[in-house]
């Protein structure tokens, strides 16, 4: 018998949280993301079978009119992304997509809040939300350039995030890899990666 999860199952998720907030930290307050800021909340995005399971585990953890007015607007958006790309009938995964494919869906769909998108701007799963999602904000920084998280970020943080941050930041990437990795051969699953609300959804 397969051994219900526990919050204790996912510690990459808490992990990189505790990671977003010493960077956060370092850049001291010149990042904007704070709760009423959901700017990132809306359009569409992939997040991974790793993902899934935590919004899974976390809607399980709601009261009931709270977890079916989730399930039905992600129900919801589900029928309109399969009705609009076909493709998704059979294969919801998109990690073989073109590129250009994939910015294509997701312009399409831009103005689509997150399924668990409150009306206070708040977020319904927040401690379970996507990896992605806990990151999110940390301007990216290549080869000495850095650029803003989102469009929200109107001036990059002068102050550079040290190395030591960036290599955890690493760090917790590859763990993500090979957590995706063991996890797609214990499903067998045909890949890794689906638009976001597809993750709402129950498996089969």
């Amino acid at each position: 018998m397969t051994q219900a999860p526990s919050w204790q199952s996912f510690p990459l998720f808490q992990q990189t949280a505790q990671w977003f907030e010493r960077a956060h930290a370092a850049l001291l307050g010149e990042l904007p993301c704070r709760r009423g800021c959901f700017h990132c909340c809306v359009g569409i995005f992939p997040v991974t079978v790793l993902d899934q399971q935590v919004i899974r585990f976390g809607l399980s953890k709601l009261p009931d009119s709270q977890r079916e007015r989730i399930m039905d607007t992600a129900e919801d958006q589900v029928r309109q992304l399969t009705a609009g790309v076909p493709q998704l009938l059979s294969n919801r995964f998109m990690d073989h997509w073109p590129e250009q494919d994939c910015e294509q869906v997701i312009q399409q769909f831009s103005a689509w809040p997150c399924p668990a998108l409150e009306s206070d701007g708040g977020c319904a799963i927040y401690q379970f939300r996507p990896l992605v999602c806990r990151s999110m904000g940390i301007p990216q920084e290549d080869s000495g350039l850095v650029d803003g998280a989102c469009t929200v970020q109107t001036a990059v943080p002068l102050i550079r995030l040290s190395r030591t941050i960036r290599e955890e930041e690493n760090r917790l990437a590859a763990r993500e890899a090979e957590q995706l990795e063991t996890l797609r051969d214990q499903q067998g699953a045909a890949g890794e990666e689906m638009l976001l609300p597809f993750a709402f959804m129950p498996e089969g």
